[in-house]
């Protein structure tokens, strides 16, 4: 049977229409014969700089409606493998990142026991922790594939601020969360805290590759190294759009130049076939500072990407049982 939950078609309704789901996707919360299930998670006060990723999720659901069905670069059918619904936001408490950390928790974890993917639209990247949680109490501690200019594993702000998004991937191997020995860091560059700041992730046990490294690669070498080094772990996807270059993506918090282009870094995503992801997130899109939708089209265009690794994977014959 087709599956159940579909993108409305856009050669009979025009784009501008209806309300604005990701992709045109149905707005259901259920589980029932879900695949995946798109949440927005609009929470920006774990931000260290410029705020206004609360509004992400909103401007990446607009960018969205410009997609299709199929992707070609992975000769994928994607909504005629997987059945995928926008199941909405998740009530975040702004200004206060704990109760917020719970609310988004709640949510995603029945997704993920009920086998739903969950694919995060943000917000900032402190939310990453909240998705960890969720997601770890169901299917134990997982794989990190991180595409970032910011390893995000300091391990505190402002003397004693332990939550922010520039720690949650320390608080995640704390808490049992991750494998950094199946987890693999692509992009990191910019001026630095301290000479150690790159090596503390690795002192944690993850794969480390500045964006000087990566780019020294191809896409195919890069997916390669990343399905290595994640084994047959179950994964965890997480895309801060500072990866790209900002000339690419000047709408989020802390840019940093020198990145890839923004055709560069989906050739890299798209290498990362025949990974067992469970979930996925992207996050640092900040509508107020991007330009004819450069950012949010990009987002879009990378979260369309994951719903794409998980078809592929799925019509190859090796998706999970």
């Amino acid at each position: 049977m087709p599956p159940r939950y579909r993108p409305a078609d856009s050669l009979a309704s025009p784009r501008f229409t209806g309300i604005r789901t990701f992709a045109r996707l149905p707005h259901v919360q259920a589980t029932a014969d879900v695949d995946v299930a798109v949440v927005g998670l609009p929470f920006d006060t774990g931000a260290t700089y410029r705020v206004g990723a609360r509004f992400g999720p909103e401007a990446i659901r607009s960018a969205s409606a410009l997609l299709r069905p199929f992707n070609h670069e992975l000769g994928v059918a994607v909504f005629d493998v997987l059945s995928v619904i926008d199941y909405g936001d998740a009530a975040v408490v702004p200004g206060f990142i704990e109760p917020s950390y719970a609310a988004i928790t709640a949510l995603l974890q029945p997704l993920a026991a009920a086998g739903v993917i969950t694919l995060g639209l943000g917000g900032d990247h402190s939310i990453a922790l909240a998705e960890l949680r969720a997601l770890a109490a169901v299917h134990g501690p997982l794989a990190l594939v991180q595409f970032d200019s910011h390893g995000d594993v300091w391990d505190c702000y402002y003397g004693t601020q332990r939550y922010t998004h520039g720690t949650p991937f320390r608080r995640a191997v704390e808490e049992g969360l991750l494998r950094p020995e199946r987890s693999i860091q692509l992009g990191m560059r910019g001026p630095l805290f301290a000479a150690s700041d790159l090596q503390d992730a690795r002192d944690l046990g993850f794969t480390v590759m500045t964006t000087t490294e990566v780019l020294r690669h191809t896409p195919e070498a890069i997916g390669a190294l990343v399905r290595a080094t994640v084994g047959d772990a179950q994964a965890f996807l997480s895309f801060d759009v500072d990866f790209i270059d900002p000339a690419f993506a000047p709408g989020t918090g802390t840019p940093e130049i020198g990145g890839p282009t923004s055709h560069q870094g989906l050739q890299l995503l798209r290498a990362c076939t025949g990974i067992d992801w469970v979930g996925a997130d992207v996050v640092e899109v900040l509508p107020a500072l991007d330009h004819a939708q450069l950012t949010a089209q990009l987002a879009a265009q990378v979260a369309y990407e994951f719903l794409s690794l998980v078809a592929h994977r799925r019509s190859a014959g090796d998706a999970r049982t």
